[in-house]
Order: structure tokens, then C-alpha cells, then sequence
């Protein structure tokens, strides 16, 4: 198959402003004082000097952290650029992010819309709603499915790429629908990142996020974000983080707020080199049910190319059998066999052995890394060649 031009690994531009490389390496930093470091260190704290009435930022560590106030705003200035009364929380990994949003903004009697090809803890979660009486709907990503079941619901859940199939819907039509209808609206912005795709610009009330993925990108940190701009919203999502005690560590918050400094260098070289991959890829008769919406004839790409501006790292496939799947694994010189995905070394795995994903046994998501792209696509082919006898 011959590629086509317009095969990219970045997508529409970006609005006047700052680069987005300038952005996540000034993110979040205080303003400068002299002999002070420029990011400042962790903040270890379980309590603060307080004394007569209980006012100011910082009280109780469980509430409030300068470490995580750091963090919270260099992420918010990538998911809302330049947007007035967004607010942003930090949480102890992305499952507590997403449980936030959901069980702070759901009560009995009321309906949610779920991805039923989502990240395989979505139906735990659908478990505990339905216990605490929330009427729980599905439906599949693609071909913007969701809006047939929308009527009548208090909040829309989106997860576009979905993990780990990676289909795409149309967000803006979604959040459209939906607040017509009443409902938030909350997507998953994991696996694109803000640097990928702005969710509340594209209408959505709140931005979720695993930052234990690309955002943080050296699998050394469980972290997870909710960005919004709905006051009230928002308040109810920190009283249920102050209330269940999902807070990140000071030294994760810390780590974290250092390596998005890397993010646009990473993204980009991972997202030019995930592009490489599932070129060489679709060459290969073995190879079925490839996606990565940066490719042309990807089912996802014209939707993607409207709403994202890079396509992300991670490239999904099919191989004949889990047998053949397995030695495929088991030849990589240069990939990890692990969960996750969005590291700076390329990771893989064969989904099917979790169980919860609808994939076939042979299906592959591949967390392509920063290596060198003629070395790793070298290294995937050669595994290829090798799983075959």
C-alpha cells in the first residue's frame, strides 16, 4: 500500500501563542526569586504552622500540598491554555481521577453513558454505580455511538483514542448533544495527552487523565489529573478527593511536574516513530486489524485530523494466533513486555491475558518509546520474521 501524504504525526495547528514545547518546559514554575532553585523541591508535609483561625492555601496535607499546587497549575496550562477559571486536581493515579469525577458527580436515580470498549477498570466502576443505584448505559467509541443512548443521562463519559482499540469519536458533537440534553460531559484524555487533544476546548466540562501514561512518560509515577472549568463541579470533585484521601505523593507530584518539562520532545518523537511503525506494519500479511488514527486510510483518521493534533503513541494490531502473539513477544530485543503505555521505552503486551478487553487472543497494543525509529522498527520486524516458524 502506498503511503499518503497526508500520513502525519501531528495534527491541526496550533492557535497563536506560546509553542507548545515553551509551554511544558515553563509550566507551572513559580515566579523567580533570587538564590531559589527554579522548580523547587518536594514539599513533605502532613501539616502547616496554622495558627489562629484556619485560613490561607495550606492547612492539612491532605487537602492542600504547594508541590501539587505547582503541578496542578503547569497542567492546567496545557489542557486550557490561556483559559480564565479552569481548575485543575492531582490524584493518586488515574483510576482515582476518573472515580472522582463519576462518584462525585453521580447520585441514585441518575443515569451515566460509559464506553463499552474502554479501559478494562471502566467496568468496575460500572459495578459500583450500579450499587449505589446509577443507572449505567454503554456504548461503543466509534461512529459516535454514544449519542443514541444520551436522553436523559446527568453525565457523558468519552474516552477517544479508546484504550485499547483506539477508536475515535467526534467531541465536539458529542459535548454538543449532550449539553443539550443536561449532561456533563467528561472524556478521557489519556492516551492523547494535552498535547495531543483539548478536551474542554472542544466542549467537554472536565479533561481526566492518567498521568502515570505519556503525561509523566518514565513509568516511575502513578498519577492522575481532572481539569474543569465548572466551579461547583469542581468543588464537589475536591470534596471527594478530601473525603476518600486520593492525594498524590509529594515526590510523585514532584517527579511528575519535572518530566512534563520533556512531554512536547517525547510526544513528538514518539508519535513520529508510532507513525513509522504502523507504516511498516501495514506491509505485513500476518499483521490484521491494524490502528493508529495517524494513518490515512485508519477508520479514525478524519475525525482525529479534525479534533487532535498528534495521534499519540500507541499502535494496535492483530496477530494470527496467542501462540504466535507470545513468541512475538518473547523475540523483541528492545520492548518491554509490560502493561502501561506512553514510556520512554516501548513496551508491549497481548491483551487478551488480562481478560475485560472484547480483543483477540492475538491482539497486541504496542507503547511505541523514544528509541531510535530505524532501530525499533528494525526490531519489530525481525520478531516478526522470527515468531513466524
Amino acid at each position: 500500500m502506498n503511503d499518503s501524504t497526508t500520513d502525519a504525526g501531528q495534527g491541526t495547528a496550533l492557535p497563536d501563542g506560546p509553542g507548545e514545547g515553551t509551554r511544558a518546559v515553563r509550566a507551572g514554575l513559580p515566579e523567580p526569586v533570587k538564590h531559589e532553585p527554579t522548580l523547587p523541591g518536594p514539599v513533605f508535609a502532613a501539616h502547616f504552622h496554622l495558627p489562629g483561625d484556619p485560613t490561607g492555601p495550606y492547612t492539612y496535607g491532605r487537602d492542600e500540598n504547594p508541590t501539587w499546587t505547582l503541578l496542578e497549575r503547569a497542567i492546567g496550562e496545557l489542557e486550557a491554555p490561556g483559559q480564565d477559571g479552569v481548575e485543575t486536581l492531582v490524584f493518586s493515579s488515574g483510576m482515582a481521577a476518573v472515580s472522582a469525577v463519576l462518584f462525585s458527580q453521580l447520585r441514585a436515580g441518575d443515569a451515566v453513558v460509559l464506553p463499552d470498549d474502554g479501559y478494562q477498570a471502566l467496568p468496575l466502576a460500572r459495578a459500583q454505580l450500579e450499587t449505589y443505584g446509577i443507572e449505567v448505559r454503554t456504548a461503543p467509541t466509534g461512529g459516535d455511538a454514544q449519542l443514541g443512548v444520551l436522553d436523559g443521562a446527568k453525565l457523558l463519559w468519552i474516552e477517544t483514542p479508546s484504550n485499547p482499540g483506539l477508536e475515535v469519536c467526534d467531541v465536539r458533537r458529542l459535548a454538543e448533544a449532550a449539553h443539550a440534553r443536561g449532561a456533563l460531559v467528561a472524556v478521557d484524555n489519556t492516551l492523547a495527552t494535552p498535547l495531543g487533544q483539548r478536551p474542554l476546548e472542544l466542549g467537554a466540562d472536565f479533561a481526566v487523565a492518567s498521568g502515570t501514561k505519556q503525561l509523566t512518560g518514565h513509568g516511575d509515577v502513578l498519577l492522575g489529573y481532572v481539569t474543569g472549568r465548572d466551579t461547583e463541579a469542581m468543588a464537589a470533585v475536591r470534596r471527594w478527593r478530601k473525603i476518600v484521601g486520593a492525594i498524590p505523593g509529594p515526590m510523585e507530584a514532584w517527579l511528575a511536574h519535572r518530566s512534563i518539562a520533556t512531554l512536547q520532545l517525547r510526544v513528538d518523537r514518539q508519535s513520529a516513530t508510532a507513525l513509522a511503525l504502523a507504516r511498516a506494519l501495514r506491509e505485513r500479511p500476518e499483521v490484521t486489524g491494524l490502528r493508529y488514527p495517524g494513518l490515512s486510510d485508519d477508520p479514525s483518521h478524519e475525525i482525529a485530523s479534525r479534533q487532535m493534533r498528534r495521534y499519540g503513541c500507541v499502535v494496535s494490531f492483530t496477530l494470527p494466533t496467542r501462540e504466535r502473539a507470545d513468541r512475538f513477544l518473547d523475540a523483541l530485543r528492545l520492548v518491554d513486555d509490560a502493561t502501561s503505555f506512553g514510556g520512554v521505552r516501548s513496551t508491549a503486551e497481548r491483551r487478551g491475558r488480562w481478560g475485560g478487553d472484547a480483543v483477540p487472543e492475538g491482539f497486541i497494543r504496542f507503547s511505541v518509546g523514544a528509541e531510535d525509529p530505524e532501530d525499533l522498527v528494525a526490531d519489530v520486524l525481525r520478531a516478526l520474521a522470527e515468531s513466524a516458524v
